[in-house]
Formats: structure tokens, C-alpha cells, sequence
């Protein structure tokens, strides 16, 4: 486990707790994620932000680009692949602010952004996260 008081973990340790939080997600899930990308940046871009109405850099630890699961048809099929982002350094600033270990804190931001691949909504995502059956 990763507290405040340790260093600062790199892009590559930040996207393995990020794929070990994949990992632990409930097994009827894990056949729907083999076309999702993880991926760990620094900052989410300007149209990444404006994306979700959020001007500041700092605000955004997590992001679903795609379309969800719900929303998908065999009429109009998805290119692109679905990705998630994690935003390292706004990640860091509220692990250092909250002091809640960092590998929950990703876990936590993974699952609310898988959430968004599945078109769950913000409760659904927190009883998925809290392990419970919904």
C-alpha cells in the first residue's frame, strides 16, 4: 500500500495499481473490458476538460472517452477503442490532501470511470466499488 509519506510513483507504477484495480472487478465484468485502454497522463488536455465542462487542470483525475456499452449497436459500431485516463498529478495532489492510500484512490477513480464504459450510474458505481451486489 502507498501513503502519502512514500515517494511519488511514476506514470508506469500509477497505470499497474490502475490495471490491478481492473483486475479486481467482479468477474461478469471482465469479458467487457478487453477492447478498454488504460492509460496514466500528467494533466488532462484543454478539450479534455472542456469535454466535461471543468476549466482547472488540477480538477480532473479521470476520464471515460467512448461510447458506452449501453450505447453501442451493431449498426453503429465504436472505431475507436474506449479509453480511460488517469490524471497523475491531480491524482497526487489529493492523495497528498486526503492522505487515503494512492492505490485506492486510483481504484476508486477506475471503477467510477469503468462505470462510465458500462453506463452505470454514480450509485451503481459506488456499490460496485464498495464490492457490494447490485
Amino acid at each position: 500500500m502507498i501513503g502519502p509519506e512514500d515517494a511519488e510513483p511514476s506514470r508506469v507504477e500509477m497505470e499497474a495499481m490502475a490495471r490491478v484495480a481492473l483486475r479486481g472487478l467482479p468477474a461478469q465484468f471482465q469479458e467487457h473490458l478487453h477492447d478498454v485502454v488504460v492509460k496514466v497522463e500528467e494533466f488532462a488536455t484543454r478539450e479534455q476538460l472542456e469535454s466535461v465542462g471543468l476549466d482547472d487542470e488540477w480538477d480532473l483525475t479521470g476520464l471515460y472517452e467512448g461510447v458506452p456499452l449501453s450505447e453501442r449497436s451493431i449498426w453503429n459500431p465504436s472505431e475507436m477503442p474506449p479509453i480511460v485516463t488517469l490524471f497523475r498529478q491531480p491524482l497526487l495532489l489529493e492523495w497528498q490532501e486526503t492522505g487515503v492510500k494512492l492505490d485506492d484512490l486510483v481504484t476508486h477513480v477506475v471503477v467510477h470511470e469503468i462505470g462510465h464504459h458500462f453506463g452505470f450510474t454514480d450509485e451503481t458505481m459506488h456499490l460496485l466499488e464498495d464490492g457490494e451486489e447490485f
